[in-house]
């Protein structure tokens, strides 16, 4: 039985002015004047709004809101002023086998705050009830946390973006960086010191001129959205570094900036835009800091718990978790629906940027326990004219029953493909039976996006990403080795289809230490030629290490800061991934807008894209499922694009011969018929530096294709149309 609570009586206003006020916006709204605040919560009894000083630590007053509206509690301060501190205290029952965990001697956060001040400091007054009590959760505690806790901060929105807007680069035309704000930027030499880590020092000049160099056209940051470090890793030294427990869905992360102002933010992404270079962030909206039935009360729990969490049916003390954090937002609820979509819209609009990666998407779209691909979330995100016409990426799955979607996700969303993940790095790895599948994989997909009106561009493709591995250790460990996270290597997972070339870890063996830079060069070269969108991992092209670490998420350390010191073999990797993002970048016929269709082009012999064994003859259906096939070369037609520019004039390229082999040893690689004018090297992973890889013509004959290598033929134009070259 429960120890029922209900605390009321609000303290007295003081001196300041109240007036009724609004209830929209949510939030805080300055208007010149003075201040509205606006707090949702269906089933309160009462909301207090505390004041704060400057620095936070002191409570200057508590203001009873006492005007309601549609569930809104709301009013006006004409006194209030940009940078004020404030919070809430609501008031209702405390019963949590019924969802309620109401306790006003909680101060919480404004879900709605733009802005937040100062860090969360673990104490047992975060939680509403006594911890230890042998009623545990049903106990009820009375510990004021308010001097723990951060406070939310009013804000000035005005900022001068001049003609900044969304660049839109076409999806086709994309290439994404994945980063972390203050892992990139925190051993960086050529950034201040007081900048490293933080928006201003992404967004200066030096990184944009790397990024620019590198070929990238949009950044996609890993959670920016304020967030909290768990209590059982602070107690361990460690830090949630990754940053998926958010807690604030409008506030840019204090830890982050350099000014403590927002406009810093705003500043990185009108930086960001001035070079062509779009912003995308990786948002975290299944799920918030507070956790389980267990957790601390800090927001959305003591604002109304049973409206904001998806709770069980059997027994609402306890939460739906399909995330494998504790506890699940509840999208079949407007309001939570509305705090999303208000979320969404206020970054592109406010904040200008230019798309978002959804964490754990699945979740988004479940109603009851289904994944519904036509939930009311989609509904909403495709009907409203700012968020449809932004980039949207699905992490398609999910830890509930049915979570694993890839490939079913709606129209307009495109979505991280974990089937390219693993069979890229099970073929090169040297694994049989898997080409059948690789075949779908570089050409986009259509086996799992060519329905319903999809593009291979809905194919983002990754070899590599925050979780797991980097590309420095896919080609060095055949085992995670997460001994730091303090776990005793349990967590992260097994299955990294990884394959250490035959030393586990560091090695000075030359020979492995050149199979592994190879390893590399077929993988990126994979992923950047393959149709689709390809993302690449921040610091994969200079050889980044977590050290064997997998799942890295609890370290602000070296294991997870990119390393600026780059060696000799360093050097010539990004000279490599550079030489290869300009092939993709200087010819559509990488970049494909539609799928291929196997067919004819023009009446003629050759088709779009043709499959081919070493003899030069085409695949046939059985050849496909032979196990121990491991080479293939495709013949991509550069005139069967069958697109058109924006005047309808049709799009050309030339043609390319792409061979694979996965094999150990050689093999003679015949080349088609198709061409008799000539081929010239674009690439050639057996070597290990681009430049002694490329110019090479051959006319006629068999190309020596070397074990475990990579190759690209590009049709050679008429001056370089002589003798056998290579």
């Amino acid at each position: 039985m429960s120890e029922e609570r209900r605390t009321t009586g609000p303290r007295a206003a003081g001196r300041h002015a109240v007036w009724p006020g609004r209830p929209y916006p949510l939030g805080t709204t300055w208007d010149g004047e003075g201040v509205n605040f606006a707090l949702f919560s269906e089933h309160a009894e009462g909301v207090e709004l505390c004041l704060f000083t400057e620095d936070g630590r002191h409570e200057t007053a508590r203001i009873p809101v006492r005007w309601q509206t549609d569930q809104v509690w709301h009013c006006y301060l004409p006194e209030a002023r940009p940078g004020w501190l404030y919070g809430y205290r609501v008031y209702g029952p405390y019963d949590p086998r019924h969802g309620h965990r109401f306790n006003g001697h909680k101060l919480l956060l404004d879900p709605y705050a733009k802005a937040i001040a100062g860090e969360l400091r673990w104490s047992n007054a975060h939680f509403a009830y006594r911890v230890g009590h042998k009623l545990e959760d049903l106990s009820f505690d009375r510990a004021n946390n308010a001097p723990f806790m951060p406070k939310a901060r009013v804000v000035e929105s005005a900022f001068s973006w001049g003609d900044d807007r969304l660049l839109r680069t076409p999806w086709h035309d994309t290439i994404i960086y994945e980063l972390h704000v203050k892992g990139f930027t925190w051993l960086h030499p050529l950034i201040p010191q007081d900048l490293r880590g933080t928006y201003a020092g992404l967004g200066s000049a030096r990184v944009i001129e790397y990024l620019k160099s590198l070929g990238i056209t949009a950044v996609e940051l890993m959670p920016v959205h304020a967030f909290i470090d768990d209590r059982h890793l602070v107690e361990r030294g460690l830090r949630n570094y990754w940053g998926y427990n958010s807690i604030g869905f409008f506030a840019p992360d204090a830890r982050y900036s350099a000014s403590g102002q927002i406009s810093e933010f705003k500043t990185m992404v009108k930086a960001f835009h001035s070079n062509g270079i779009e912003v995308i962030l990786d948002v975290v909206y299944n799920h918030t800091a507070e956790g389980n039935h267990m957790g601390p009360t800090l927001s959305f729990r003591g604002i109304d718990n049973l409206s904001y969490y998806r709770l069980s049916s059997e027994d609402a003390r306890y939460y739906m978790d399909f995330t494998g954090c504790g506890n699940t937002l509840n999208m079949l609820h407007p309001r939570v629906l509305q705090l999303i979509m208000d979320s969404l819209r206020y970054w592109v609009l406010e904040m200008h940027v230019d798309g978002f990666r959804f964490d754990l998407a699945s979740t988004l779209a479940r109603e009851l326990h289904d994944v519904n691909r036509l939930s009311a979330f989609f509904d909403i995100i495709h009907q409203d004219p700012v968020l449809s016409q932004v980039k949207l990426i699905a992490e398609p799955w999910d830890l509930g029953e049915g979570g694993y979607q890839v490939g079913n996700f709606p129209v307009g969303w495109t979505e991280w493909n974990g089937k390219y993940r693993d069979v890229v790095r099970a073929y090169w790895k040297g694994e049989g039976g898997v080409i059948g599948e690789l075949a779908y994989r570089l050409t986009g997909s259509s086996d799992l996006y060519g329905h319903g009106g999809r593009n291979p561009y809905a194919s983002i493709n990754f070899v590599t990403a925050h979780d797991g591995f980097t590309l420095e250790d896919l080609v060095s460990y055949n085992d995670k080795h997460n001994e730091a996270n303090g776990e005793d290597n349990r967590d992260g997972t097994d299955t990294n289809l990884s394959w250490n070339c035959g030393a586990e870890g560091p090695t000075d063996d030359p020979a492995i230490r050149a199979l592994r830079a190879r390893q590399k060069r077929n993988m990126i070269a994979t992923l950047l030629l393959s149709q689709g969108v390809p993302m690449i991992l921040a610091g994969d092209e200079i050889g980044r290490t977590q050290r064997g670490n997998n799942n890295a998420y609890c370290h602000d350390d070296p294991i997870n800061w990119v390393n600026w010191e780059l060696t000799p073999e360093d050097h010539d990797f990004l000279r490599f991934v550079q030489h290869v993002i300009r092939i993709k970048q200087n010819h559509k016929v990488f970049r494909r807008r539609s799928f291929f269709q196997g067919r004819r082009i023009h009446g003629s012999d050759i088709k779009d894209i043709t499959w081919l064994k070493p003899d030069a003859t085409e695949m046939n259906d059985e050849e496909w499922r032979q196990s121990f096939a491991r080479c293939l070369g495709l013949f991509l037609a550069g005139e069967g694009l069958e697109e058109f520019d924006d005047r309808g004039r049709m799009i050309g390229d030339v043609d390319f011969l792409w061979l694979l082999n996965a094999h150990h040893e050689e093999i003679p690689f015949a080349l088609p018929p198709y061409r008799t004018q000539g081929w010239q090297v674009d690439i050639d992973t057996s070597y290990s530096v681009p430049a002694r890889a490329t110019g090479a013509v051959i006319t006629s004959g068999v190309y020596p294709l070397q074990g475990r290598s990579l190759v690209l033929l590009r049709e050679a134009t008429p001056d370089r149309r002589m003798g056998l070259g290579h």
